[in-house]
């Protein structure tokens, strides 16, 4: 290329054009000099090269490149310049040049006579690139975190509080809980003494009594300067740098969650920080409503643990010794009343066994295993009270996964409606449905009306004179156990027909 330093008119304007560039641009021959470069281009050698390489005039022009920058020949640059003036080939690189704390888009395009360079600060670029990179590697590891299902709620907090200083780049870490008008440490990771688990202060001397006044963060980036010497909280804790946001259980004040140091920052806090912390204090908010939510199902489980107990022991024992009785009773007599107290009794106990069933079929079926469904039709049918009624089945064999207790039980109840509902020479059938998707059990009885197909499944809901209305109940319970789903439809004799879908094969 031409030296835009000198020569002709189109030279001049080149050179123009050149000087009035953001970017930097330099020429060199092809024994490394400078032959050109446009302001910004000298500002960025001059910066770089030591100060005896540049003349008295501050010019560039004429300084051999490698001589004058000190450790250049160990740069990217450098190889780089090399291979475009070795291969005659344009190249193009992003380069962090450490003397300049800048980086750098290089693009070189060699020629007969030497390079043009032309350089683009893109250190901006870059730090937003890091902090975006920073800024998802913080959000998997917070999810890493709060997935965990063998750490406590108090070592998940520990965990992000101390993602947390990290990602900020501050000491302190707190998450403080607010009550009688006292501000108490829960959890931390921190190095200030008084931000230690455990310690409290007054609420109005503490940074918090801001935070909780706001419906968004409260952030310091140098208090002093912003107003806060005399506070009561700045000549407590000594905070410089703060950024906190509050924190509600259910809706109702629990506290905050809060990042500090005893410097100040320099900078604000970026929009990406910003929305990170308030991740972090709907995370424990959502944490906090989750714990209180299991606290009570915990509650209620120990409750229900009692009901069980109590049935099984309580009301099957008074039935027991009145069974006993109207056994002697039918001794002595041939009263009329006796099968109607035997028939009342027998239902007390059907009752009984299903209220316990439906304590027992809360959970969800984890571990199933291959199970053949035929063969355990036909046990259940034999457990059964089947009065004079049949069973039949499409298939020899026919395996899927399942707990086998809990899908007995299924099937004992559904045999046990149809013969309820289809009377004593009712038949029943168990079969594959034709698209391999389940199975079905149906009944040639007088089958369900459409209006009460849905709530069959209902606690308490039964047409039988003598029903408990917790058969079907507990069938849509096992079935949702296992992840399938269960429904009532006319059978092929008119009567009832059981569809158990999400059934997979063995």
């Amino acid at each position: 290329m031409s030296d835009p330093a000198r020569g002709s008119t189109s030279d001049q304007d080149l050179q123009t054009v050149l000087d009035r560039m953001a970017d930097g641009f330099f020429a060199l021959d092809s024994g490394w000099t400078v032959t050109y470069a446009n302001e910004e281009g000298r500002r960025i050698l001059r910066a770089a090269m030591s100060d005896d390489a540049v003349g008295p005039t501050g010019s560039v022009e004429g300084c051999h490149l490698w001589d004058s920058i000190p450790g250049s020949a160990d740069t990217e640059f450098h190889d780089e310049y090399h291979r475009a003036m070795t291969t005659q080939e344009p190249v193009s690189f992003d380069s962090y040049y450490e003397p300049l704390d800048t980086w750098f888009e290089a693009r070189v395009f060699p020629s007969d006579s030497g390079l043009s360079v032309y350089l683009r600060d893109v250190t901006d670029r870059r730090e937003l690139e890091q902090r975006q990179e920073e800024s998802l590697r913080a959000i998997q590891r917070l999810y890493a975190v709060s997935s965990d299902h063998d750490r406590t709620f108090e070592q998940k907090v520990e965990a992000i509080l101390a993602l947390g200083c990290e990602y900020l780049d501050v000491p302190n870490g707190f998450l403080t809980r607010i009550e009688d008008a006292t501000q108490h440490v829960e959890v931390s990771h921190a190095e200030h003494p008084l931000l230690q688990p455990g310690e409290t202060c007054p609420l109005d001397e503490a940074y918090c009594k801001r935070t909780i006044e706001r419906d968004t963060l409260l952030t310091v980036v140098n208090a002093t300067e912003e107003g806060w010497a005399g506070d009561p909280a700045h000549e407590n804790f000594g905070l410089e740098t703060y950024i906190g946001g509050k924190v509600e259980d259910d809706g109702d004040r629990y506290g905050t969650l809060c990042f500090a140091a005893t410097t100040p920052r320099g900078e604000p806090f970026t929009d990406t920080q910003r929305t990170f912390v308030e991740l972090l204090t709907r995370w424990v908010s959502y944490e906090l409503e989750r714990q209180r939510a299991a606290e009570r199902l915990e509650r209620e489980r120990d409750r229900l643990d009692e009901f069980v107990s109590v049935v099984s022991h309580d009301l099957r024992n008074p039935i027991t010794a009145a069974r006993g009785r109207v056994d002697l009773l039918a001794e002595e007599s041939d009263s009329e009343h006796v099968e109607p107290i035997r028939r009342s009794l027998s239902r007390m106990e059907t009752l009984i066994e299903d209220l316990l069933a439906l304590a027992r079929e809360g959970n969800a079926v984890d571990d199933p295993e291959p199970v053949d469904l035929v063969a355990l039709a036909t046990a259940a049918w034999e457990t059964t009270d089947k009065r004079g009624g049949t069973l039949g089945a499409t298939v020899e064999e026919l395996e899927v996964l399942a707990d086998e207790a809990r899908l007995r039980q299924l099937l004992e109840n559904l045999f046990r409606n149809a013969v309820e509902h289809g009377g004593d020479d009712v038949t029943v059938t168990v079969g594959p449905l034709a698209d391999g998707d389940g199975f079905y059990v149906s009944d040639d009885g007088p089958g369900i009306p459409e209006d009460d197909r849905e709530r069959v499944f209902e606690t308490g809901f039964t047409t039988a004179t003598d029903g408990t209305g917790f058969g079907l109940n507990i069938v849509a319970e096992i079935a949702e156990a296992h992840g399938w789903d269960v429904r009532a439809v006319e059978s092929e004799e008119g009567g009832a027909r059981f569809e158990i879908t999400g059934v997979e094969s063995a």
